[in-house]
């Protein structure tokens, strides 16, 4: 399939490692120009090295997702290299696991900016040239935690609920204007994230690590955990022009996990 995306530039957030990098990757795979922004500069030039490698057209810049001033700089800078952003991917590292009582008010107002401040950042500085151009898309990754709450991770439940709040209601002010806006949720997939999760887990819970990828394969109907790509695809589906009539979705990529019928 075809997804006709050689003509566009996308900008990935966090896009230097896990569901970030795949994403970029794919896209790129696809055809599209990628920047790509995290906070370490050596994860950030590796990645950038190996889609180069590949054929890719990629410019990476430092930036922390959680200061406004700092990412929109690096969308400035990176449509200075690329063009204009037809394709936005909002994606951030996950807060602290803990429950209520454990966190502080500063650790809220961190993931607040992480997590919601960031995809609301980087919709207002490309939206007005997507609206203008009547072709636009966003896409936000949040986590199954938005739609299932999951013990223990009281931050990510509560602020990526409002990131599937935030998506949802911008697809409809934005749709007249050509532009689509959806939120993927990704499951329990072979990353830094979920690593460090099963650790604090394992360590929380006097268990052995491989005792966490058990459990979390016994909820998967499919039985396993998913691979980075799997997601991607969807990313790049969501992205071209074959989904233009998709928007305001909240789409799982979870082998199954989430219960629910909506």
């Amino acid at each position: 399939m075809d997804l006709a995306l050689r003509s566009r530039v996308a900008f990935v957030l966090a896009g230097s490692k896990g569901l970030g990098r795949a994403v970029a990757e794919e896209l790129s795979a696809e055809g599209a120009a990628v920047a790509i922004c995290a906070r370490g500069r050596a994860a950030l030039d590796e990645a950038a090295a190996a889609m180069r490698a590949r054929g890719a057209r990629v410019h990476a810049v430092a930036a922390d997702v959680a200061s406004p001033e700092d990412l929109m700089r690096a969308i400035e800078d990176a449509a200075k290299a690329l063009g204009p952003i037809d394709i936005l991917v909002t994606n951030s590292g996950g807060p602290p696991a803990g429950k209520f009582e454990t966190l502080t008010p500063e650790q809220w107002d961190q993931a607040a900016r992480v997590l919601l401040t960031s995809a609301v950042t980087a919709a207002r500085v490309v939206l007005p040239g997507m609206r203008e151009r009547r072709w636009g898309r966003i896409l936000n990754i949040a986590s199954i935690a938005a739609k299932q709450p999951v013990d223990g991770l009281m931050l990510s439940n509560s602020l990526r609920a409002a990131v599937l709040a935030f998506g949802r209601t911008l697809a409809n002010e934005v749709a007249a204007d050509g532009v689509t806006v959806n939120n993927l949720l990704p499951g329990y997939t072979r990353t830094e994230r979920v690593v460090e999760l099963s650790e604090h887990i394992a360590k929380t819970e006097g268990i052995d690590i491989a005792a966490t990828y058990a459990r979390w394969e016994r909820e998967i109907p499919m039985g396993r955990l998913a691979e980075p790509r799997e997601f991607a695809a969807l990313a790049a589906f969501l992205a071209s022009d074959r989904a233009s009539y998709i928007t305001g979705q909240t789409i799982a990529v979870d082998g199954g996990w989430i219960k629910s019928v909506y």
